[in-house]
This record gives C-alpha cells, structure tokens and sequence, in this order.
C-alpha cells in the first residue's frame, strides 16, 4: 500500500493551497483518512479526518478555514486550505485506516509535504 501525498508548496499569507493524497494498492476498503501536520519543534498535530460516509472533524485552528474531502472511487483525500497563516507552516501528512484482501485494519502514512506560509 502506498498513501501519495501532493500539493504542498510556498504560498502567501491569506492563501490557498490544496493537498492530495492517493492511495493505491490490493486495498479491500478504507476507512478514516484523514490529515496531520507537524511543525518544527512542536508535536505532530491531527487537522482533520473525515469517515468513509463523509463525517468529517477538524482541529479548532482549522475549523472555518479548512476542508477535508474525499472521493471514495479514486481512494483519494483532499485537503482544501483556505485563509492561510503562517502558523500553518508545517509538513502535512496523510493518514489512511485500510484493510487489505484477508488482512486486518491498518493505519498506512504518506510521505509528507511541506506548506510554507510566508510573505
């Protein structure tokens, strides 16, 4: 299973960025997925989540700002970040609860992408 995460980069404050994640592989069904972030020096922080019916959650920092969506069909989370501040600047990573053919439930992680929020 491989989670590929894509869309970071440098953007100014007031911004917007939208970040990608696919999954792919023998994957049976996904559950949660969802997005962290971690800022230098600090702890690695959830942002949002949102269940394979669409129940979404979101960090208070991200609530109004952000949206976490996600198309089933394509085994793929987004992450829409709008009104961007550069306390945002972290490296975002996505996260997948996924069972495989004859396996048990798993949390499976991306590689991470850097957002920078900078003028």
């Amino acid at each position: 299973v491989q989670l590929q995460a894509s869309g970071g980069g440098l953007v100014q404050p007031g911004g917007s960025l939208r970040l990608s994640c696919a999954a792919s592989g023998s994957i049976f069904s996904i559950n949660i997925m969802g997005w962290y972030r971690q800022a230098p020096g600090k702890q690695r922080e959830l942002v949002a989540t949102i269940t394979s019916g669409g129940s979404t959650s979101y960090v208070n920092s991200a609530k109004d700002r952000f949206t976490i969506s996600r198309d089933n069909a394509k085994k793929t989370v987004y992450l829409q970040m709008n009104s961007l501040e550069p306390e945002d600047t972290a490296v975002y990573y996505c996260y997948a609860d996924i069972r495989l053919y004859g396996r048990a439930w798993k949390d499976y992680w991306g590689q991470g992408t850097q957002v920078t929020v900078s003028s």
